[in-house]
């Protein structure tokens, strides 16, 4: 079986596995219109696409599940999610049990559709078998129960373990916790953080040295580096990526194309 995973721009990946029985499809993160340039018309940041949508709604395969890793719009976005779950009626949406009130009003499902996720929980949709962890949007942020608001995902595979941080700078026991689950290629946002951006609320992420440093602390050998190329105060430019200081680290850096496909497949 092979492992793909096409890059729908900011965090959205599609992943594919294609097996003798056919393909099976998640989403991880889709941000597919152009609902923020609306909402944040005329601000300091008014979040206007630099490249189109990839992909429309009614251009995807029916679904296992969309995974959504926290309530920010470009990772939980309503004109994505509401013409996708009314398409595809079995289809199953995962989110942070701590935004899970956001993700009924975004996503116009109805709660037996929703597996709300806290961190360790499991769940399996077709082939692929999903594990929550924990994320720090700057900060980990916990509701009254201690249910954080932002997740990452493991998604395993054909063999292969893929992780999703969402949105998320290094956090105490990520190193161990990854470590842990022996993860072969990780999905992580480099765009990177500054006080101007989070004054204006725009919490950030890694910058790729701290990416290369926890795939290099973790032994996760592929660094997929995202979260760049949508919106130009919010990106960072690919070129400046040090593939070699990487390369000298163990890691190897795939950097992906808009709309670009990568073979994730690992034989073990």
């Amino acid at each position: 079986m092979t492992v793909r995973a096409r890059w729908l721009g900011q965090a959205g990946f599609w992943l594919t596995a294609t097996g003798p029985g056919g393909a099976a499809h998640l989403l991880v993160d889709p941000y597919l219109s152009d609902s923020l340039a609306r909402k944040y018309a005329g601000t300091t940041f008014p979040h206007v696409r630099m490249l189109p949508p990839p992909v429309t709604t009614a251009d995807l395969p029916p679904l296992c599940a969309v995974l959504s890793s926290h309530a920010h719009t470009d990772h939980m976005d309503p004109d994505t999610l509401v013409p996708l779950m009314a398409a595809q009626p079995e289809l199953r949406l995962a989110c942070p049990r701590a935004v899970l009130d956001q993700a009924l009003r975004r996503s116009r499902a109805p709660r037996s559709r929703l597996d709300a996720l806290a961190d360790g929980d499991r769940v399996d949709y077709g082939p692929f078998t999903v594990t929550a962890l924990p994320a720090a949007h700057e900060e980990r942020v916990r509701d009254s129960r201690g249910d954080d608001h932002f997740l990452g995902y493991v998604v395993e595979v054909a063999g292969t373990r893929v992780y999703h941080s969402g949105d998320c700078v290094p956090w105490d026991g990520q190193i161990e916790r990854l470590a842990a689950l022996d993860i072969d290629v990780a999905l992580l946002p480099v765009n990177g953080r500054d006080a101007h951006r989070l004054a204006h609320g725009v919490p950030g992420n890694f910058d790729f040295a701290e990416a290369v440093a926890l795939c290099a602390a973790a032994g996760i050998g592929t660094l997929v580096p995202h979260h760049w190329g949508m919106f130009a105060f919010n990106t960072v430019d690919p070129a400046t990526f040090d593939l070699d200081a990487a390369a000298r680290r163990g890691v190897t850096v795939r950097v992906p194309r808009h709309d670009g496909t990568l073979d994730l497949t690992v034989t073990r």
